[in-house]
């Protein structure tokens, strides 16, 4: 499906009044983090988006797509549905090994070379996750972090989804900085829900949500991306850390002080 922009609309938050962003546009290529406490209503509005919600949800919100309401047939009509959800829950009824589960997926969606397809969906997903993802596993076994990055890269390479909704990949141990670098490549629409500072700052703005009401919408500016580079220094050294732990290595302060040091010189 070809979509230029979607539009969200504001309605009311848990309190009963007005939200304060009143509407905001996501066009084709655009990253938006939302942020905000728990409870705040975070995940509600992403659901919002995943249900195009036409003033008949308890938020009172309206989804457009190229300004204009959603057809009704989209949301029963799963060929139609332009929208992927890679949720916190990821189990699955099925136990397809991994590569027969893509398959399944590339046919359904009419892919030409298969193979291919599922090469590059695995080479992405193996990007996202320390402990490699390998065809012949059944999708069961999966680790949580695993299965998030394989829905990742199945959502934007076999589904070629138009508009991503990501509930707090931070999570689930991926690789958040390859990740926004990797779905930047590719022209769509990535709405993340989120507690990470780096993936708030890396987008291009996000929305501030409290007592389940938009808030605020603030676009991100040079000073902040260059603060969200600094970041992701310190996030390369939990990584660089948390990788020497899984290997069975022995931390020591001294090593870990050097590492620190290091950072602060890089500055």
């Amino acid at each position: 499906m070809d979509i230029q922009k979607i539009t969200i609309i504001g309605g009311f938050g848990k309190d009963g009044e007005r939200e304060k962003v009143d509407r905001f546009e996501l066009k084709m290529g655009d990253i938006i983090s939302i942020v905000g406490p728990t409870g705040c209503g975070k995940t509600t509005l992403i659901n919002d988006v995943e249900l195009f919600a036409n003033c008949n949800t308890p938020s009172g919100r309206q989804v457009l797509i190229d300004d204009k309401p959603i057809p009704e047939d989209f949301s029963f009509d799963p060929k139609k549905h332009p929208i992927a959800l890679i949720s916190q829950h990821t189990n699955f009824l099925s136990d397809l090994p991994v590569g027969e589960f893509l398959k399944i997926h590339a046919m359904v969606r009419g892919a030409e070379d298969i193979e291919l397809i599922i090469a590059e969906t695995l080479d992405f997903a193996n990007q996202l996750t320390g402990e490699a993802i390998i065809r012949e596993t059944a999708m069961t076994e999966l680790s949580g972090g695993q299965t998030r990055s394989l829905l990742i890269a199945d959502a934007v390479i076999i589904g070629n989804s138009p508009i991503i909704l990501l509930d707090e990949i931070e999570n689930a141990g991926i690789n958040r900085t390859k990740a926004l670098e990797l779905l930047k490549n590719y022209k769509k629409i990535f709405v993340f829900v989120t507690h990470d500072p780096s993936i708030a700052l890396l987008s291009d703005f996000r929305i501030i949500m409290k007592t389940g009401a938009m808030q605020k919408l603030i676009c991100t500016n040079p000073q902040e991306r260059l603060a969200a580079n600094e970041l992701r220094k310190m996030d390369d050294i939990f990584l660089h850390f948390r990788s020497l732990i899984r290997e069975g290595e022995e931390i020591s302060e001294v090593v870990l002080r050097e590492s620190i040091q290091k950072l602060i010189e890089e500055k």
